[in-house]
C-alpha cells in the first residue's frame, strides 16, 4: 500500500453532536471503525489528509490506519458530506485483511456514442461487487459505441475486471437505449408538412 494512504487516527472518548462539532472545528473527521466482531472504535482523523485520500482513491478507499501506533486495514464505506458547505460530517470504516472479499458499490461510466436519433438512459450509476478487498476497481465501463434503439445494457452483461463479481441481479437494467424524443421545431414541422399533404389531397379531389 502506498504511503499515501497512511493515516493517523486519533481515538474519541466524547460522544454526541456537540462532540462531532469540536472534532469538525479542530479540523478532523469523526469517524467510526468496526467489522470483523470488534468492538467500534471511534476515531478522529485529519479531515485534509482524508479528503486528499478519498480526491486520489475515490469513496471506496483503502485506508492504512495508525491508531496507538498500531497499523490497521480499513476500507472507506460511507461518507456524509455537508450538502451546503461540502465538508466531510462523518464516515464509516470497515475492518478489512488482505485477501479477504468485499462487498462495494462502485461507479458505472457509460462511454461512446450511440447511433444517430438516440438518447442513452443511464438506470443506475453505481453498481455492487464482490472484490478482493485491496483491488476494488475504481469503476466499471460500459460502451454504448454504435448501439441502436431499443438496445437494453444489464448487469450481468458488463464487463467485469479479473476476480470482480456481480453482488446484484443480472438481470439489473444499467442503460436503456431509445429513440430521441422530436423538438418542438421538428414537431412543428412535421405537422406543418402533414397539413400541407392533407390540403394538397384536398384541393386534388
Amino acid at each position: 500500500m502506498s504511503d499515501a494512504n497512511l493515516l493517523e487516527a486519533a481515538v474519541r472518548t466524547e460522544f454526541g453532536k456537540g462532540a462531532a462539532r469540536r472534532t469538525r472545528r479542530a479540523g478532523n473527521v469523526p469517524a467510526v471503525l468496526y467489522g470483523h466482531q470488534a468492538d467500534p472504535q471511534h476515531l478522529s482523523l485529519d479531515a485534509r489528509a482524508f479528503s486528499a485520500i478519498l480526491r486520489e482513491h475515490g469513496t471506496n478507499a483503502v485506508l492504512s490506519l495508525v491508531i496507538d501506533g498500531k497499523k490497521q486495514l480499513a476500507l472507506t464505506k460511507s461518507v456524509v458530506v455537508h450538502p451546503i458547505r461540502r465538508y466531510i460530517e462523518h464516515a464509516d470504516l470497515l475492518i478489512i485483511k488482505k485477501g479477504e472479499k468485499v462487498t462495494a458499490d462502485v461507479n458505472v461510466i457509460v462511454t461512446g456514442d450511440a447511433a444517430p436519433g438516440t438518447l442513452v438512459t443511464q438506470d443506475a450509476n453505481t453498481i455492487s461487487i464482490e472484490s478482493d478487498a485491496m483491488n476494488i476497481p475504481d469503476s466499471i465501463e460500459v460502451s454504448v459505441e454504435g448501439v441502436e434503439a431499443g438496445t437494453q445494457i444489464n448487469a450481468g452483461e458488463l464487463t467485469l475486471p479479473k476476480g470482480v463479481t456481480l453482488n446484484v441481479d443480472a438481470e439489473t437494467l444499467i442503460v436503456n437505449v431509445i429513440t430521441a424524443p422530436q423538438s418542438e421545431a421538428e414537431v412543428e414541422e412535421a405537422a406543418e408538412a402533414a397539413a400541407a399533404a392533407a390540403a394538397d389531397a384536398a384541393s386534388a379531389e
